[in-house]
């Protein structure tokens, strides 16, 4: 069994194009038809852009046809603010791209939704980035001679989860943007990843809208240009993995480094076990690191800053962070 129909076997869901890109091509490096992929090398981050450009592709990938743009730098998960702010230079000017080639105006006005559960910090990332960006729809609303130009109108929300508030969340935000009329959204949310090194140090935003939940195993309704009837980008980082990736992994590590494992204990044998170990948690258990809570931090506060510069104009390169909230 490779690592496809491991993945497929224990139904986990692949938030990253990239990744999902790579596991479809596996080991044989050629192209899918209608997925173009490109990258870009910084001193502290890569970036790779996948284009899934029609509907067969799109079905082949399990994700929606549009563009993800995934930003790597394990350097993300020190505590190194010049590294961040870069992190946040490269992230803003990402967003800014697909806001103009969404067509949105710069005087329109923009909604962010944080999702998540601000009381699991592993699900914290979106409200954690909603109390430190900066909003302005007010100012223009009440006070538009003081408030002056390069600010665009920004608004803010944090609606938690249905567990909590009872409330289907694609409801509270489509309730929102009809009273609002926003021009975009701009969501935030935790992924899950296939690979423990992604945890906290990949960021990844679409055009394609975001499934609020699915970074741990909850998927909601989804958050689109269909439900919402406006364009939605989604900004997420993978907080966790599954545990049945970190079984897989370890297999494979010691096939490599014990001659004839993989004789001894075949494949059958290891998806007996994973089964075994997880069944007490239904078979669906995710593993976040001990030190979530600085990882949180440090991301959100690099996203924060980056959203602040990308939407106002009036705050140039690296400054963004200056107005964290």
């Amino acid at each position: 069994m490779d690592r496809s129909d491991f993945i497929k076997s224990f139904n986990i869901q692949i938030d990253l194009a990239m990744e999902a890109h790579s596991l479809i091509r596996g080991d044989t490096g050629k192209e899918i038809p209608g997925v173009v992929e490109s990258k870009e090398e910084y001193e502290d981050a890569s970036v790779t852009t996948v284009i899934i450009e029609n509907l067969s592709a799109a079905r082949l990938m399990g994700k929606a046809p549009g563009s993800y743009i995934t930003i790597d730098s394990p350097g993300l998960r020190e505590n190194n603010p010049p590294l961040h702010d870069n992190i946040s230079n490269i992230l803003s000017k990402e967003l800014e791209k697909l806001i103009n080639n969404l067509g949105i105006p710069q005087e329109a006005q923009i909604l962010l939704v944080g999702l998540g559960n601000w009381a699991a910090t592993p699900d914290a990332l979106g409200p954690k980035v909603i109390s430190q960006v900066l909003v302005t729809r007010h100012l223009h609303e009440y006070i538009p001679d003081k408030i002056g130009t390069g600010t665009r109108p920004v608004s803010a929300l944090s609606p938690g989860v249905m567990g909590v508030t009872g409330i289907e969340t694609a409801e509270i935000i489509k309730g929102t943007v009809e009273k609002v009329r926003p021009a975009c959204v701009i969501a935030i949310d935790a992924l899950a990843a296939t690979n423990v090194e992604r945890i906290c140090s990949t960021i990844q935003i679409a055009d394609t809208g975001i499934n609020p939940g699915s970074g741990v195993g909850n998927t909601r309704q989804s958050l689109d240009h269909n439900s919402l009837g406006i364009p939605v980008i989604a900004v997420g980082v993978p907080t966790v993995v599954n545990a049945a990736i970190i079984l897989f992994e370890a297999f494979e590590k010691l096939k490599h480094a014990i001659p004839g494992f993989s004789r001894q204990i075949q494949e059958p044998t290891l998806h007996q076990i994973s089964n075994e170990l997880l069944k007490p948690f239904g078979g669906d258990l995710t593993v976040t690191p001990k030190e979530i809570d600085t990882l949180i931090d440090n991301t959100s506060k690099c996203i924060a800053s980056a959203l602040n510069q990308s939407l106002h104009p009036m705050i140039e390169s690296g400054e963004g962070h200056m107005y964290l909230q």
